[in-house]
């Protein structure tokens, strides 16, 4: 009758030393194929024409930001009126116009944008409203409250349409530009010689 060997504590030892080394050998496999797979993966990015259409859309939002001293003022001054003309007039396509740069974001980025679009609409139709109501105090709080969301948004618009957006500008200040009056000292154009005057002029003296 065959008696079964019972394993001595070295040769246990030594299976759950090769048990340990084989789990280690694994756990690398794993973090190798991990670390190479993030390697390769690069990071998501606007395509060149999503980033020109932000930045043509960014060119208004910066004219409408470029207004706020002004808005200041009239505030300051308790203007309703004209408050409400700027507001209805020059910033009237803000709210399209952060709508377009938000759909063209990076997904990560686009809740973020639309918080911050939300609360700058609602600042400016509180401040509308207090225009309308001629509450100075609250005009006053209002405007605190518009110029920080366009702040607050200008952040989550990448720099690089930024940078587009301001040279978009700058051209178009040189196209339409008015061109200086003629100096006093410039002589007048001569009038354009017809063909009845050239004859004239070439036909021989009787």
């Amino acid at each position: 009758m065959a008696v079964a060997s019972i394993p001595t504590p070295l040769s246990l030892l030594g299976g759950l030393r090769r048990l340990g080394l084989l789990a280690v050998a694994l756990l690398l496999s794993v973090s190798l194929v991990a670390c190479s797979g993030g390697q390769s993966r690069k990071p998501p990015t606007i395509s060149p024409e999503d980033m020109t259409l932000i930045a043509r859309q960014t060119e208004g939002f910066l004219a409408a930001k470029d207004r706020l001293p002004e808005l200041a003022d009239l505030v300051n001054e308790r203007d309703w009126v004209f408050t409400r003309n700027l507001i209805h007039g020059p910033m009237q396509d803000l709210g399209r116009e952060m709508l377009y740069i938000n759909q063209r974001l990076l997904p990560a980025d686009r809740a973020e944008a639309a918080k911050r679009a939300t609360r700058l609409k609602t600042s400016l139709a509180d401040l509308d409203e207090a225009a309308r109501l001629q509450d100075g105090d609250n005009l006053r709080k209002t405007y605190i409250k518009v110029a920080t969301g366009f702040s607050a948004y200008a952040e989550v618009i990448p720099a690089e349409a930024v940078a587009m957006a301001e040279a978009f500008a700058a051209e178009a200040k040189v196209t339409n530009r008015v061109p200086p009056a003629p100096s006093t000292t410039t002589p007048a154009p001569q009038p354009l010689a017809t063909a009845e005057s050239s004859d004239a002029s070439e036909s021989p003296a009787s």
